[in-house]
């Protein structure tokens, strides 16, 4: 599933594509998307990132809001050339067309008001009040992955950028959020920034399907510490990496130093 720099390498290649641009053109291709109702002469207004769904505010005071869930990917095509398979909707615009393709048809698109967009959950990508994020985990049980890709507080945050970001933080993935003091969870802040950003830089992980606006890869699994490296050596260390599953997640860390 595409998490917090895949949304936002998107969000980031599409406003020059389709900032203060008029839709064209509008087409639902799957059913199961609904009814979005008539698109066309309306103009995108803005372009963000919220968690892991794509915005695109309107100007009639609505947005869309995109969620690519497990396999849906965004592509951008200059001319009218033939639709790549399981394509799901066209969006047409002055530049080209914006098409979403989903093989396992899990994305999801929705109309809203602009208003009910905006959520107060915690952008990990940005600096924020550590001591709000301290707060919350101190009356929280939950092992500190789970915490960390709980999308009702920290936005964006999937498995793989939890186990990276727990492996450079130093901290075993099971330990219990209460357990944590202040200035544990004031480096968690720190390396989740660093290790979002970065992948930012990096448009994202391709591990599987993940592809940008224009179909090219991201850089940042070339990068991954742990993340799909069960048996190998810890860089840091030089301990082996394990792999167990936590909430049914693949959960990848190493014992030896991430305590």
């Amino acid at each position: 599933m595409p998490e917090l720099p895949e949304i936002e390498t998107l969000s980031r290649q599409l406003r020059p594509m389709i900032l203060d641009e008029q839709i064209c053109g509008f087409e639902i291709l799957d059913s199961l998307l609904g009814n979005i109702g008539r698109l066309e002469g309306k103009k995108i207004t803005s372009v963000m990132r919220q968690g892991k769904s794509l915005v695109m505010e309107l100007d009639t005071s609505a947005a869309l809001v995109l969620h690519l869930r497990m396999t849906g990917r965004l592509q951008w095509h200059a001319s009218h050339q033939a639709l790549p398979p399981h394509t799901r909707f066209i969006m047409a615009f002055p530049r080209g067309r914006l098409l979403c393709l989903d093989p396992r048809r899990f994305a999801t698109l929705i109309l809203r008001d602009a208003v009910r967009c905006s959520k107060a959950v915690i952008d990990p990508s940005r600096n924020y009040p550590v001591s709000a994020l301290w707060e919350i985990a101190g009356v929280k049980k939950l092992p500190v992955k789970s915490f960390l890709m709980d999308q009702r507080i920290i936005a964006g945050v999937g498995n793989i950028y939890a186990c990276e970001i727990l492996h450079d933080a130093l901290i075993n993935p099971w330990r219990q959020t209460c357990s944590l003091s202040k200035q544990e969870w004031r480096r968690i802040a720190t390396v989740m920034r660093d290790v979002l950003n970065r992948a930012i830089a990096c448009r994202g992980t391709s591990v599987s399907d993940w592809r940008d606006l224009f179909g090219n890869k991201g850089e940042y699994q070339h990068a991954l510490k742990v993340y799909r490296r069960e048996g190998s050596p810890c860089p840091r260390c030089c301990g082996r990496i394990q792999r167990l599953r936590l909430s049914g997640r693949g959960t990848y860390f190493c014992p030896a130093c991430q305590v």
